[in-house]
């Protein structure tokens, strides 16, 4: 597993009070205080693949500050993104279903951190407690209907919506101002040519949504951005609002998620 556990001069130990997960956050306390007790804290680095496509998986990630996505490479190499997961639930939603041998790469976009927890305590969580269970079982809900909406904005939305909505998504779960980003990065994960999608960021930097140099993006207008995204975006929030009622994050170096102009 190209996986990295956090040493303790890195991060303190995970405790209630440092939890930034959606899914987290809507489990009952004695849950999550068991929940932390069978995990462990890792450091997710960009460009790590947490699952390999046709591996089998043995730990899921409940993402805590950070971005990966579900890509599928084709045989000529290249590579699409499918789905983003970030605070709002896992990295691999298949155990949370008996599936245990992954069928697309999961790879870190935006660094961060998450809450490593093996397949096997998972298995033991979602038989023996009703209220985990049914937590997991409304996110996978969620995730079948994003991944839907995934597909329909790829199709019918135009490039510089579709790059708006992925530095929301971003923004959200970078819990910071500041990300890396680069063109190539981004074309390949929106399945677009490179020059439209510098096309499309240079007009963002013009009107001073973004900052964007030497591979890193910078959110300058919050409100500006989400009122040049597709609905999509919105959809999104508000059914993942409905499904995980939105709770008081961690403070995660200095930001929180609750300061971002809505």
């Amino acid at each position: 597993m190209n996986v990295t556990s956090i040493s303790p001069g890195q991060a303190p130990p995970v405790e209630r009070r440092g939890i930034n997960n959606r899914l987290l956050l809507a489990l009952p306390p004695a849950t999550l205080d068991r929940i932390l007790r069978v995990s462990e804290p890792v450091s997710l680095v960009r460009g790590q693949k947490i699952d390999r496509a046709d591996q089998p998986i043995r730990h899921i990630h409940f993402i805590n500050r950070g971005l990966v996505s579900i890509a599928k490479t084709l045989e000529d190499g290249r590579t699409v993104e499918i789905g983003a997961i970030g605070i709002e639930g896992v990295a691999n939603l298949l155990p949370l279903v008996g599936i245990h041998k992954t069928i697309l790469d999961v790879i870190v976009r935006i660094p961060g951190t998450a809450l490593r927890m093996g397949c096997d305590a998972l298995r033991g969580e979602l038989e023996n407690d009703d209220a985990f269970r049914q937590v997991m079982q409304s996110y996978v809900g969620f995730s079948l209907s994003e991944l839907a909406r995934h597909i329909a904005c790829g199709r019918l939305h135009h490039i510089e919506q579709r790059c708006c909505r992925w530095l929301l998504i971003a923004h959200d779960h970078a819990l910071s101002d500041k990300f890396p980003v680069t063109h190539e990065s981004l074309a390949m994960m929106l399945g677009y040519q490179r020059a439209g999608v510098s096309i499309a960021m240079g007009s963002l930097v013009k009107a001073g949504l973004i900052e964007h140099k030497r591979g890193t993006v910078i959110i300058i207008n919050r409100p500006g951005l989400e009122a040049a995204a597709c609905s999509c975006y919105r959809e999104m929030q508000n059914e993942l609002d409905e499904c995980l009622p939105p709770a008081e994050p961690a403070l995660v170096l200095g930001f929180k998620r609750n300061k971002i102009a809505w």
